[in-house]
């Protein structure tokens, strides 16, 4: 066998770049699913704009970000892990161990989603807060859906962990997002209140549906991979890696939230409104990033299995490098196509064309920074990634408090670009510093 360089042999070698040649044609899927993803969400918040109007609409936005922000933040790390522990005790050859893995983390999510759901409809019943009855009651109807959404959320990550990315976003951001307009239509229809609780119980319904079909494909999945092996628990070691994962989590769902939240604080509800429909083109920007996240993160953890340093910084440096080059391309796109775009929410909405400008800039500049969140939380360094996400949320809370009052949504766009790409530079340096290589668009260079 014909040794390669530094002591890899040439069949090696060529085992390793075909393997980085289906991680990035494992990305292009993902990628394809969530551009059909984007269509089909961004129509469904058309229809749900003109469905319920501006008023109704800022309300739904609002109760949306609050169940997306509690549904994902019950998993308390455990999605981020099934990434890094399903790869990892495959490799370790021990099925026992991955089955337990799974069941600990789904009655994590269900037992914490019910909670969490509990504990909002309680502090909206009796709690201090005084809000309009139009937005506590979609508040309430967004904890409802909680425990179903936080199940979904692990049931992505153990498909992930599996290595089956298609398996692991198709079912959400495309039936998933199918459904939604269509259950909010088919129950105006029959009857009920084109209102915000409406929209967020055809989203319940949606979601039941979805993980339905999702949980029956990865339990086949999960079959063939762990086979019939009983199962064992390592919750001290799991939970010692999913607490700072979680951590990290909360504080990237609050960076994903508190600018609607303190904008809904400061101003009304037609301004939320602009500034989310903002938002729902802003997602096409991170499609490129998710793509690569969701084909690589669990390859990362598998290459630090085998001690294959040389593969790891060669996918980190690819994958940087893509994601870079697609999301500048999407951004240009996006911002091309947004007046068409944002006038299908309504007349209003054109407004929010800055808003949107500032917001994609934000996003090209994060992606050039690499995969580095994804490296240090596959690779050990999750608390680490979490001390750089409190850092980047305490930023983006003054930010948004000083420029939202003076600037309005302007204004807490500018403070989310600032503090995303902040934490972005802040990851890269971590990472950098504690793998010992760049992981940065620029690296190849």
């Amino acid at each position: 066998m014909t040794a390669g360089v530094e002591g890899v042999s040439v069949s090696e070698r060529r085992s390793r770049w075909a393997g980085l040649g289906t991680a990035e044609r494992a990305a292009l899927g993902v990628l394809g699913v969530r551009v059909v993803g984007a269509g089909l969400a961004y129509a469904s918040q058309v229809v749900l704009a003109r469905l319920l109007g501006t008023e109704a609409y800022g309300a739904f936005a609002l109760a949306f970000v609050v169940l997306l922000a509690a549904g994902h933040g019950a998993l308390f790390g455990l999605s981020q892990a099934a990434c890094r522990f399903v790869p990892e005790h495959a490799a370790e050859g021990r099925p026992d161990l991955l089955r337990g893995f799974v069941r600990f983390g789904a009655l994590c999510a269900l037992a914490s989603g019910a909670a969490i759901a509990l504990t909002g409809i309680g502090l909206l019943r009796h709690g201090p807060f005084t809000l309009q009855p139009a937005v506590a009651a979609a508040l309430v109807a967004a904890f409802l859906v909680v425990p179903a959404f936080a199940m979904q959320d692990f049931v992505e990550g153990v498909a992930r962990g599996l290595d089956r990315p298609m398996l692991a976003i198709a079912p959400i951001y495309v039936l998933r997002q199918a459904l939604i307009p269509l259950l909010a239509i088919a129950a105006v229809g029959f009857g009920w209140p084109a209102d915000a609780p409406t929209a967020l119980g055809a989203t319940g319904l949606a979601v039941l549906v979805a993980l339905a079909v999702q949980g029956t494909l990865v339990r086949r999945a999960l079959r063939t991979a762990a086979g019939p092996a009983s199962m064992a628990a390592a919750p001290r070691r799991w939970a010692t890696a999913s607490l700072p994962m979680a951590l990290s989590d909360w504080t990237v769902l609050a960076l994903s939230s508190i600018d609607v939240l303190l904008l809904a604080a400061f101003r009304p509800a037609s301004e939320v409104a602009l500034y989310f429909a903002a938002t729902r083109l802003l997602q096409f920007a991170g499609f490129a990033a998710y793509a690569a996240s969701a084909a690589t993160a669990q390859r990362f953890a598998a290459a630090q299995a085998r001690d294959d340093r040389a593969e790891l910084r060669t996918l980190a440096r690819r994958a940087a490098r893509l994601t870079f080059l697609a999301t500048g391309a999407i951004a240009l796109g996006v911002l091309a196509a947004a007046p068409l775009l944002l006038g299908l929410f309504g007349p209003d909405f054109g407004a929010a064309l800055p808003i949107l400008g500032v917001l994609l800039a934000g996003a090209v500049l994060q992606a050039g920074f690499g995969p580095s969140a994804d490296l240090l939380n596959m690779l050990g360094g999750e608390r680490a990634g979490a001390a750089a996400s409190l850092a980047s949320l305490a930023l983006a809370g003054l930010l948004c408090t000083i420029l939202i009052p003076a600037l309005g949504a302007l204004g807490a766009a500018l403070a989310m670009a600032t503090a995303q790409v902040a934490r972005a530079a802040f990851l890269h340096h971590l990472a950098r510093h504690r793998f010992g290589f760049r992981a940065d668009a620029l690296a190849w260079a």
